[in-house]
């Protein structure tokens, strides 16, 4: 039972927080707020991907052997060059295939 309470809970936040934002569309937010959300997406973005890309089977791999962190600075050099999204993301799977099948690392 404790876990609906916990599921009613998080509806009740989140609902009330989002709907504070249709209920009042008029509602502007102070300069300095709004600079501060505008690097929400960035730090959030970094906070999933990182992980994948030091971890990526539960440990710390930080050598010339994991694919998954080479592959991601290829894919952050793609975009610092191209300014194009889908030669980043089509360049950076491509990367991320020749690595690992390279490495010797694809499923099969």
């Amino acid at each position: 039972m404790n876990a609906w309470w916990l599921i009613i809970g998080m509806l009740a936040i989140t609902f009330s927080i989002r709907y504070g934002l249709f209920a009042w569309p008029n509602l502007r937010f102070p300069p300095w707020l709004g600079r501060a959300l505008h690097y929400v997406p960035v730090a959030v973005l970094t906070a999933i991907v990182v992980p994948g890309l030091l971890m990526p089977e539960d440990r710390l791999a930080m050598g010339w052997d994991n694919a998954y962190l080479l592959a991601g600075l290829a894919t952050i050099a793609i975009a610092a060059i191209s300014r194009h999204l889908l030669a980043t993301i089509l360049g950076g799977l491509v990367t991320f295939m020749l690595l690992r099948g390279l490495l010797g690392q694809l499923p099969l």
